[in-house]
């Protein structure tokens, strides 16, 4: 498969085994959704065939096709034997008159919804909603009613539905929190068909996949094991590849001195040896690997006073819905706070409150990314401590980029002292390509926006960073170096994610909202905070 020159697949052979679980990996661009899509026959290969089997179960990357149906019976649709068999029957069933040829064909379509479970399908649809969190309440709704972290948890669910043989899910953890990803890979771990998943979460691949099917090379390599047992398989290959190419190289040099030396001279039978020896010793050809490792480094400019934040009795509701109850904290310059819970618990609330009193995040900016009008707080105070510069990432970030604006120009905007080759060079450092500098704002990717506004970051040099789902739109080199850069950090850092690895080896101190709109304030690490949990 190719687009233009751009060749992304070549000569690949490969297969996926039943009871195997594949991680699809590779940067952004390798081709890993196009592969998918192949893979599910939306789109046909240029060469070459796919075979498949019969009931395939495909997440659904469109979250609006299904807003005019309801939940409970978007789930039944993807089993769409079962889903047809059931809208014929209706049709049949609400003709005034039947004819003897309309009962002969009831009498098929009962025994298809027989064989397909379609009598307990209701009830079927209804665990596996529950399993990801969706209440009974919601069944009945209409799936346009629904926000869209709801809805990708119900297209999980239609895609999971009606025992399918083989799974393909495209990033299935992305709007999830993490107790709906704990569910989803105890079930996919249980599942006894192929699993084929794309995911930028490591510790989801580590913990979900027996294998990993890596993009790169123009091909698709197959590795045993979980994902890093991957990256240390392929590290290992090519640097054994690339030793043995330097021995050969060596070995060549040598003996092309030989042979210019000896040439024209009385030695030309172990001129012509030599020349064949040469012949074999060619270099192994390295098709160049497509993977690019972004280098993130955020420092201060300069240290904020120890004391950096103070929470007092913070509480907010949405009408009659309280959301942060009586919350009250005090943050030490250099703690790094992530902020865990379900979704809809109230994170993205507090980070609010607590940017709305920021000395160096400007309202406008806040609105714009929160999408609220009104007072961030009800009651309480928040209380910045002395020298705070606050730097925000907003989990809506490219609303914080102006459109009509060149890369170039919105970043040098944030420090206009900065030389043009210090911006080129932030920019280069999070793989903007030379010419990328001129690009337009409005066309940026969702992966190139995150990108942009970690240049920003690292241009401001804050001593807090307060980052709202930093890891979306990424890949997973991106979020490696990300996971690094703030374990390296020396300020003080207010963090939500849902993504487990990036808990463990940042945390020191964990918020977690709870169901009752209480927030447990525990002062360690991700691993002792779970053995208190235990």
């Amino acid at each position: 498969m190719r687009y233009g020159a751009k060749i992304l697949f070549d000569e690949v052979s490969t297969g996926f085994t039943p009871g195997k679980r594949y991680g699809l990996t590779g940067p952004n661009g390798a081709g890993k959704s196009t592969f998918m899509k192949l893979l599910s026959g939306e789109l046909e290969p240029q060469k070459g065939i796919v075979v498949r089997p019969k009931k395939l179960g495909i997440l659904s990357q469109d979250q609006f096709a299904f807003d005019r149906y309801r939940v409970i019976d978007t789930v039944i649709m993807g089993n769409k034997r079962l889903w047809a068999a059931l809208e014929e029957r209706d049709r049949l069933y609400s003709k005034p008159e039947m004819t003897d040829a309309d009962g002969m064909r009831l009498g098929e379509l009962e025994g298809i919804v027989g064989e397909e479970d379609g009598y307990t399908a209701e009830t079927d649809a209804a665990v596996l909603l529950q399993g990801l969190d969706i209440p009974n309440e919601l069944h009945e709704r209409k799936m346009g009613e629904l926000p869209g972290g709801q809805k990708v948890r119900v297209l999980l669910a239609q895609a999971l539905f009606g025992h399918p043989l083989a799974l393909l899910l495209d990033e299935p953890t992305n709007h999830l929190d993490l107790d709906s990803i704990h569910w989803l890979q105890r079930f996919l771990n249980e599942f006894e068909g192929v699993l084929i998943v794309i995911s930028h979460d490591r510790h989801f691949l580590n913990r979900v996949c027996t294998h990993i099917a890596d993009i790169d090379y123009e091909t698709i390599i197959t590795y045993t094991g979980t994902y890093d047992d991957m990256v240390v398989a392929k590290t290992q290959v090519r640097s054994q590849i690339e030793s043995q190419n330097a021995q050969r190289e060596k070995k060549i040099s040598q003996l092309n001195d030989f042979i210019a030396r000896f040439s024209a001279g009385t030695r030309s039978s172990q001129v012509q040896s030599r020349r064949k020896e040469v012949e074999r010793l060619q270099v192994t050809e390295l098709a160049k690997s497509n993977i690019q490792r972004p280098y993130l480094k955020f420092e201060q400019k300069r240290p904020s006073g120890k004391h950096i934040l103070e929470v007092e009795g913070v509480s907010k509701s949405y009408g009659a819905a309280p959301v942060i109850r009586n919350f009250t904290a005090s943050v030490t310059r250099g703690e790094k706070v992530v902020l865990m819970g379900r979704n809809g618990s109230g994170k993205t609330t507090l980070v609010n409150a607590l940017l709305a009193s920021s000395p160096t995040v400007t309202e406008a900016d806040l609105r714009k990314t929160s999408g609220n009008d009104g007072a961030f707080l009800d009651e309480g105070k928040v209380i910045w401590g002395h020298e705070a510069a606050v730097g925000f990432f907003a989990q809506d970030h490219k609303a914080l980029i102006e459109p009509g604006t060149t890369v170039f120009d919105w970043l040098h905007q944030w420090d206009l002292s900065a030389a043009h080759e210090e911006i080129r060079g932030l920019l280069g450092q999070m793989l903007f390509p030379r010419d990328d500098a001129d690009k337009r704002t409005d066309i940026l990717s969702g992966g190139e926006a995150s990108r942009l506004l970690f240049c920003k970051l690292m241009l401001q040099k804050p001593n807090v960073l307060v980052l709202d789902e930093p890891t979306n739109h990424l890949d997973l080199e991106s979020i490696n170096a990300l996971n690094i850069a703030l374990q390296r950090y020396q300020g003080t850092i207010f963090l939500v994610t849902h993504d487990e690895d990036l808990i463990d080896e940042v945390a020191t101190r964990i918020w977690h909202f709870e169901g009752d709109h209480q927030l447990t304030d525990f002062k360690g690490v991700y691993a002792e905070y779970q053995s208190v949990l235990a």
